[in-house]
């Protein structure tokens, strides 16, 4: 058995190799960036006018100042400011020759035909100066940057219209046991629904994994074998839940290892979670994870994700706050560092949820966060900090 810290390390640092490649702007939220991505202009690429106004020399306000033109967004201005002369200008617009400030139009007044004075004391120049955003040449994306709504704005803005990512990898997805059904069949008495897989399906989306999903397999080694076999040879990173303990009908290493599997570790002192399975053949990365939801859960939040974002190319860290518990929080047992559901109010607050153990996911549903505490530790008092990982 390894500690939680030595297994996160090991799956943290193993070699791998990226395939890129080329998609469409539109089609690229969430993916990584496989490359930095730099301006190929001045933004702002001249200089423009913040707001509607009146163009004009700072050096001859209050007034009067004869209006020469009128400038829309996208117009070159075809007058150049001179003393006693200013321009209308919208916002957006390019500033004219001249003109050093931008008069706000709720500033100003009629002051005979033609003409307009300024009717405040003091002014901006309220102008937004070429190339005081970005310059040519500038770095505005970063390799490893998933990208976002607001990355799609500047990547249009600089005309970067193919963004290079990271290849989406496939997980496939089996989940062992003969006493399971999928969730629209009604159980017998001896039978349950399976959780695991949709959960793991959802998680692997939420991490950027394409999931492929096998479906329930049976407790027997030859069916199990070959489907670890094809999905080894379909998929990046094997997920299995269930089979890796010590049962009876516990398959999965053995037939791994049958397989060609090498496996690095196969127990954690982690709770919970601690049979967690960590291996890899020349071309696919496999976990095998405990039966219990909260187990399967907590361990792909931690590990599985942790080499998914690694594999993706993510420049990402988990939200780890210290933060203060609402109330004390106490356990009978202190033998491994444990995982536990909370929830952050607020106010910054966190109050541990009624939990029963790692087949209890139905407290996890209000959960918005992971709280640890350490091997040796039984109790956290009330407003001492607790270190949370939020999901």
């Amino acid at each position: 058995m390894i500690t939680f810290e030595e297994a996160i390390k090991i799956v943290s640092s193993i070699p791998f190799t990226i395939s890129t490649e080329s998609i469409e702007l539109s089609s690229s939220v969430g993916r990584i960036l496989a490359e930095d991505v730099f301006s190929d202009m001045d933004m702002p690429p001249f200089d423009k006018s913040a707001m509607d106004g009146y163009a004009c020399l700072q050096s001859d306000l209050p007034g009067p100042l004869k209006v020469l033109e009128i400038i829309p967004a996208g117009v070159q201005p075809s007058e150049t400011i001179t003393p006693g002369y200013c321009s209308k200008i919208m916002t957006g617009g390019i500033v004219p020759a001249g003109a050093d400030c931008i008069l706000k139009v709720e500033e100003t007044e009629s002051s005979g035909e033609g003409y307009i004075r300024f009717t405040s004391k003091y002014t901006f120049h309220n102008i937004c100066f070429k190339g005081e955003d970005i310059k040519t040449g500038d770095r505005v994306l970063t390799k490893g940057t998933e990208i976002q709504p607001q990355h799609i704005a500047v990547m249009a803005a600089v005309g970067y219209c193919n963004p290079l990512v990271n290849k989406k990898l496939r997980a496939g997805i089996l989940v062992t046991g003969d006493e399971l059904v999928e969730p629209h069949k009604k159980p017998s008495d001896t039978k349950i629904r399976n959780s695991n897989g949709w959960q793991i399906i959802a998680q692997c989306l939420r991490a950027g994994l394409e999931p492929n999903y096998y479906g329930i397999i049976p407790d027997e080694q030859d069916n199990l074998f070959l489907f670890i076999q094809k999905s080894l040879n379909e998929n990046n990173i094997l997920l299995l839940t269930g089979g890796v303990s010590m049962g009876d009908f516990d398959y999965v290493p053995a037939m791994l290892r049958k397989a060609g599997v090498e496996i690095i570790f196969e127990k954690v002192a982690v709770q919970p979670g601690s049979p967690t399975l960590f291996g890899k053949t020349e071309n696919c990365f496999v976990f095998g994870l405990p039966g219990n939801p909260v187990s399967t859960f907590v361990q792909f939040e931690l590990m599985v994700r942790a080499l998914a974002n690694k594999l993706n190319g993510l420049d990402y860290q988990p939200r780890m706050l210290p933060l203060q518990l609402a109330a004390t929080y106490s356990r009978k047992k202190a033998f491994r560092k444990s995982f536990f559901p909370v929830k952050v109010d607020a106010s910054g607050k966190v109050k541990a949820l009624e939990y029963h153990g790692s087949a209890h996911i139905f407290s996890f549903s209000e959960a918005n966060a992971i709280a640890s505490i350490e091997a040796g530790c039984f109790e956290i008092p009330e407003g001492d900090y607790i270190n949370v990982r939020f999901i």
